[in-house]
């Protein structure tokens, strides 16, 4: 007899099986942490994304791998079964832009100073070597950093995210993003690909005593290095054939790391949010001969021909522009704002109509319920709910470089899938479950607040009552 998964049933097979009463095949579905690891869904609606849906299908989970997906399937006798009537199963969602896990450092701290960005005038004297390369790390990998204690990790979870691309912050080369899944006990389980990417960033400094301080000084810079890094990759093999008749080279990890990235053709995100800034971008991925992709691009609709040409893709700031809440109400707006952010939000649905692959990120936003929020915006405006789904998911993936592994419900894949009670992209849909490498958690409601009590005039000598909030 199957294991059928309801809240109640679950927790007294596991209990059993732990103190012995159910030995043989709860022991055999679960893993060394006492976590099972063989599932399959049943009689759930399934949208494999890479293919067309199934209507009332199964997917098994084994060892933290799809195993199988499709009707009248052969369930093995150790896996926990979830009756889905009722639900639909999505590959999980990929954010392609966050810090999860990620810390920030202070500004003026000594992580920061360390990075070349300095708040304050420098003291003593300057060492000029290329070693001391202002605001550029990239031989950071977020991976090292991550911190499995971040709360928002559990938050993007419970909402369907699955993974995300976390990036370090601040400077020009601040470091490489890595593609981790959201969940795991330390950081190296979560670690999908350490070197997804290589971010570039183009914002001068803010302080008379950062350099450069002008955007022209910040992509004179960014070219300077990858020059740096061009003569370095000529010049080591040369050395190398001949370290007897020419001095050694000096060791610059700057040009160390980034003559790997060109060599390896890693992933450059390139910043690229309005029509001007996206030419550029288009222009310097040619000059620098790199595989390139183009973040924020909300005014993509403007160049959208350009973009397709050069087959570059984009990943969208979902962070809509909108006026600051700490702007004068009375101070005149010009023409090209109110159509910018009029139209952003047109912005995914011009790229998916032009052929242009495209991911979608958090930009900033604070919950989840605002990604949905501004992806909805983005339907609103002409983006197909299909293409949403594959923006978040296989395109995301293939960008990211890990479609073979993650983006789509195909056997063999990493089991990253999110159960739920309709369709994603209706604002009533709940999350139900969610699987990530294979692990199981069941998503509960979290009931609002409780409400102050209210303040009322007693009668016959009874206290007022206090009032507690119900579901959401």
């Amino acid at each position: 007899m199957r294991n059928l998964l309801n809240r109640r049933q679950v927790w007294v097979v596991f209990i059993a099986a732990c103190i012995g009463l159910a030995p043989g095949r709860a022991e055999m579905a679960r893993g060394e942490g006492g976590e099972p690891r063989y599932f399959a869904i049943t009689n759930a609606r399934i949208v494999p994304v890479s293919g067309p849906a199934i209507e009332s299908g199964t997917v098994v989970i084994a060892k933290g791998l799809i195993q199988a997906v499709g009707t009248n399937l052969s369930i093995p006798p150790e896996a926990w079964v979830i009756d889905g009537k009722g639900l639909t199963v999505y590959p999980g969602l990929i954010d392609a832009g966050t810090d999860l896990g990620l810390s920030k450092p202070e500004v003026g701290d000594a992580a920061a100073q360390a990075h070349g960005r300095r708040s304050a005038p420098p003291s003593g004297e300057i060492s000029m070597g290329p070693e001391d390369r202002p605001a550029t790390t990239p031989w950071r990998v977020a991976a090292d950093e991550i911190k499995t204690d971040d709360k928002r990790i559990e938050t993007w979870r419970n909402a369907g995210f699955t993974t995300a691309l976390s990036s370090p912050d601040g400077g020009f080369f601040p470091g490489q993003g890595s593609v981790i899944d959201l969940a795991g006990d330390r950081p190296g389980n979560m670690v999908v690909n350490s070197t997804a990417t290589l971010p570039i960033s183009f914002k001068p400094g803010t302080s008379f005593f950062l350099f450069p301080g002008s955007l022209m000084g910040a992509i004179s810079y960014v070219r300077q290095v990858y020059d740096d890094a061009a003569w370095f990759a000529q010049a080591q093999p040369v050395y190398d054939a001949n370290n007897s008749k020419f001095e050694r080279l000096p060791y610059d990890r700057t040009e160390r790391t980034i003559r790997r990235s060109v060599e390896q053709r890693e992933l450059v995100l390139l910043p690229a949010n309005n029509s001007i800034q996206i030419l550029r971008a288009l222009r310097l991925a040619d000059e620098w001969k790199i595989r390139a992709a183009l973040y924020g691009g909300q005014e993509g609709y403007a160049v959208v021909d350009a973009i397709a040409a050069k087959k570059i893709p984009v990943l969208v700031n979902l962070k809509w522009p909108e006026r600051s809440k700490d702007s004068d109400p009375d101070e005149e707006q010009t023409l090209r704002e109110l159509r910018f952010r009029d139209r952003a939000p047109s912005t995914p649905a011009a790229l998916a109509k032009s052929g242009v692959k495209f991911a979608l990120y958090s930009g900033g936003l604070k919950e989840p319920k605002e990604i949905f929020k501004n992806t909805r915006k983005a339907i609103d405006a002409g983006l197909a709910q299909e293409a949403a789904l594959r923006a978040f998911t296989l395109d995301a993936a293939d960008i990211l470089g890990v479609s073979d592994r993650l983006g789509s419900i195909q056997p063999g894949k990493i089991a990253n899938l999110v159960v739920a009670d309709g369709d994603l992209w209706n604002e009533k849909t709940k999350v139900k479950h969610v699987f990530v490498d294979g692990r199981w958690f069941e998503i509960h409601e979290t009931p609002p607040a409780e409400k102050p009590e209210e303040k009322k005039p007693e009668r016959s000598g009874r206290s007022n009552s206090e009032i507690e909030g119900v579901g959401r």
